[in-house]
């Protein structure tokens, strides 16, 4: 390890993530570098209001404990992601004032791409040139492919279950009708009887739910429809999420068929127009009936 200028102060400061599930060779020199200047180390760890994410999977606590046990000298401590820099920056001064004496000189640490070009606050700034770079994020992807036969991976599968916020999965559904309004065209899943309004989960990259509902329709339909008409929201019912604690609810569209030859695809085996009378609880499924009741109201 490198540094790009050496400031040797009373306390040594680094800050940084470590979301790994062990440190590899060069966050090992990363922290030795630092212990070889300072009798004195801090190590501040990022702390994400998220819990349990690809990107923070990790709580403060594993990280601690993963680096007391190759660095046992160090203090480890934890700052908390904020939305602005600056904010971030002060209390990361205020934590530090309470952890050195009077009169003690502060150096701050930090690696490639990390917290220094976000950092104003009052203490020095050093980066470290590191001679090798492992990712943290491809080292995640690599761990998340693998499953492993031992009570300790089990062990973490439940932790990481069990430590996350309660989530509420958005969908959205389409009552699409025919050109007169006489008709809605119904779709239905393998190995099911009953019929459903076309629809699925929200796509993480779309900007809006009407968007979802436009690629949803293309992707199990394969028609155009005119713009989306909100209807409501509503949990829904579905047998999957029945014993979870997490739940679905859906964003209720209506919409006309505009152009296309109706076929299924994705994940629905059959499409078909029925009149808007034929439709009742007998041949609808249960998690779509009270929008079908919904729709009919308006």
């Amino acid at each position: 390890m490198k540094k790009k200028e050496p400031n040797p102060a009373d306390v040594g400061v680094l800050v940084g993530r470590f979301q790994v599930h062990e440190l590899h060779d060069a966050h090992i020199d990363l922290i030795q570098s630092v212990c070889n200047e300072h009798d004195k180390v801090l190590i501040f760890l990022g702390l994400s209001p998220l819990m349990v994410t690809r990107n923070n999977p990790l709580d403060f606590e594993s990280r601690k404990q993963m680096i007391l046990k190759l660095f046992p000298e160090v203090n480890v401590l934890y700052i908390k992601d904020v939305k602005l820099d600056e904010h971030w920056s002060s209390t990361l001064d205020s934590q530090i004032n309470d952890m050195v004496g009077p009169g003690q000189t502060v150096m701050l640490y930090g690696s490639r791409d990390c917290f220094i070009s976000h950092y104003s606050g009052k203490y020095d700034t050093t980066e470290l040139l590191q001679e090798s770079y492992v990712s943290g994020t491809e080292t995640r992807k690599t761990i998340g492919r693998k499953v492993r036969n031992a009570p300790e991976f089990r062990a973490g599968v439940i932790w990481g279950a069990y430590n996350q916020f309660p989530k509420v999965y958005p969908c959205v559904d389409i009552a699409i009708y025919n050109e007169d309004g006489t008709k809605l065209l119904m779709a239905r899943k393998p190995y099911e009887t009953k019929y459903r309004f076309v629809g699925g989960f929200a796509d993480p990259g779309t900007t809006c739910f009407e968007e979802d509902a436009r690629r949803e329709v293309q992707e199990e339909a394969g028609i155009e429809i005119s713009d989306p008409e909100y209807v409501c929201s509503m949990g829904i019912d579905d047998w999957r999420y029945r014993n979870e604690v997490d739940k679905i609810v859906t964003t209720f569209f209506k919409a006309k068929y505009v152009y296309g030859r109706p076929t299924a695809g994705d994940d629905i085996c059959e499409v078909r127009w029925f009149k808007i009378e034929e439709l009742n609880d007998d041949n609808v499924v249960s998690g779509h009936t009270k929008l079908l009741a919904k729709l009919l109201e308006k």
